[in-house]
């Protein structure tokens, strides 16, 4: 069982599959989308992982730059044109977040709240232009996002606790699981 979710990645019409628009509820359509997207849903939880790994001020500074640019970008997603631009930074953001773990980077707080804050920006700006729209639906993936952000956090703090190559090794699989959705 739990060697699904590498098979699960490899199927390229199922990975980046956005199921769950069409709801008439808005807080559920919003709730949903971070869920069913795994692009969005990797992305998330690996911003909780990286946030666990470097600890102090990043476990609610790299979090938090991440939902307010997703807040932003939300409002002004909504309604507008899915951007091919905003796609391509979602799955840059699985890369680079994926290469920090992987590199065992650790830049300045700022840089990392900044690079937080973009890859937010574009979840967010998916998230609005794909979406029905209204606040209850930003409320639903604000609430999504940061229940992921929490549970990569939790990861992240067990990842930790293991074997000193598990850090890396996990930063390793996202890297190469954003490489694999950005040639699907």
């Amino acid at each position: 069982m739990r060697y699904t979710l590498p098979l699960f990645l490899l199927a390229p019409s199922v990975v980046l599959a956005h199921p769950g628009h069409d709801h008439a509820d808005g807080f559920a359509s919003g709730l949903a989308h971070p869920l069913l997207g795994v692009d969005h849903l990797i992305a998330m939880l690996a911003i909780g992982v990286l946030a666990a790994l470097l600890g102090g001020h990043a476990r609610w500074a790299v979090p938090g730059s991440f939902l307010a640019g997703m807040l932003a970008f939300g409002l002004i997603g909504v309604g507008g044109a899915e951007s091919a631009l905003a796609e391509h930074v979602i799955i840059a953001s699985i890369i680079v977040l994926g290469a920090a773990m992987a590199l065992a980077l650790r830049p300045p707080l700022v840089v990392l709240a900044g690079f937080a804050a973009l890859f937010g920006a574009a979840h967010g700006y998916a998230h609005g232009a794909e979406g029905p729209g209204g606040l209850d639906y930003l409320a639903g993936f604000m609430l999504a996002t940061a229940a992921l952000h929490g549970a990569g956090y939790a990861l992240g703090a067990q990842i930790a606790s293991r074997a000193s190559w598990m850090p890396r090794a996990t930063g390793g699989v996202i890297v190469l699981t954003g490489a694999a959705l950005a040639l699907t």
